[in-house]
């Protein structure tokens, strides 16, 4: 049985975990880590200190499937529409230039709740708060190093996270690395963004009717969304969210900046949009250094392949596109490499 290690417990990870489990069945042993306390990546929902509020997405609002990847990927939509992971966006979001054909969904449990669902059908042994730190080639397998101590050997490990995160790790993957592979990555680039969800008490009645808008009139604030009104989550007893994304200009302006000195800087411009809004019961303030991918691979190959034996492949939405649609096709393109050298 060969033992596999999946880096990023996020779309990309998740599915591929997810699809190897279908493929291989009993034939692998599959692992996933991830440095954070919960799964998601960039797909990750936040819960309120004390349950009193509904959760709230951090990171991806919504999906958009156009006519092309509706027909491409069907089998993935209706598992998640019949599962109720998804469902149609039926509120209008103000300053969404909506594309012909295209169907936007939202995910009403949270859209983390996307990636748990993959997760949980793989059967993989997750390990959150796994920091990998280095990879070094033995023989026919990997030595894989975590921040927190120790080693753990695998027959083949695919890293799906940021590029830049893959390119910091200690150990044998620069001397393995191509000229033109590294050329490739290099010239991966992300644009970065502030996040920050705001939990309110279940008193709370928002005076606006929206539930998600585009703002174009500040340096600052490019979306705000009552986070609930949008995933039709509202439940009796509990308060609502609001969700804020800074525009990629400011982000990129004060990245290297303590979240304690953006986070007023962001608030206050919120008061000035939306003058009289209460005080929120707690506040959770995120900064997505790697938020999308600007700048993919070249040619959109959908995975890397550095070394076919032992198998080391790189995943992810820098080697696609952005979305969900481009993290499927990751997926999708790692699993007939895992299936070309374990099946």
């Amino acid at each position: 049985m060969s033992r596999v290690l999946i880096v990023g417990a996020g779309l990309t990870g998740s599915l591929c975990a997810c699809l190897l489990r279908r493929e291989l069945q009993n034939k692998v042993q599959i692992v996933v880590w991830d440095k954070a306390r919960g799964v998601g990546g960039r797909m990750s929902t936040s819960r309120s200190p004390d349950a009193s509020s509904h959760s709230a997405d951090l990171g991806a609002q919504y999906i958009t499937a156009t006519p092309t990847y509706a027909r491409s990927h069907h089998s993935f939509y209706s598992e998640l529409l019949s599962a109720g992971i998804l469902q149609p966006l039926d509120c209008p979001i103000e300053g969404l230039k909506h594309k012909e054909d295209s169907e936007n969904y939202v995910t009403p449990l949270g859209v983390s709740s996307l990636v748990k669902h993959f997760l949980s059908q793989s059967g993989a042994d997750l390990q959150l708060e796994h920091h990998m730190t280095g990879l070094y080639r033995r023989g026919a397998s990997w030595v894989v190093e975590r921040k927190e101590g120790g080693s753990e050997t695998f027959d083949a490990v695919v890293l799906t996270m940021p590029v830049p995160q893959i390119l910091q790790l200690q150990g044998d993957l620069g001397q393995l690395l191509s000229v033109q592979q590294r050329h490739q990555l290099d010239t991966v680039l992300y644009s970065s963004r502030f996040a920050v969800a705001l939990f309110y008490s279940p008193d709370v009645v928002f005076s606006f009717s929206w539930a998600a808008k585009y703002v174009n009139d500040s340096r600052c604030i490019r979306y705000i969304a009552v986070d609930n009104r949008k995933r039709h989550a509202d439940a009796p007893g509990v308060g609502p969210s609001l969700v804020v994304h800074t525009s990629v200009p400011f982000g990129l302006e004060h990245l290297e900046r303590d979240k304690e000195d953006v986070q007023p800087l962001v608030l206050q411009e919120l008061d000035r949009l939306l003058p009289g809004l209460p005080q929120p019961i707690s506040i959770k303030f995120q900064k997505w250094r790697y938020s999308q991918v600007q700048t993919s691979v070249p040619d959109c190959p959908g995975h890397m392949t550095v070394l076919q034996q032992p198998l080391l492949v790189f995943g992810g939405d820098a080697f696609s596109h952005s979305n969900f649609d481009g993290c499927v096709e990751s997926a999708l393109s790692v699993l007939s490499a895992l299936k070309a050298s374990l099946g």
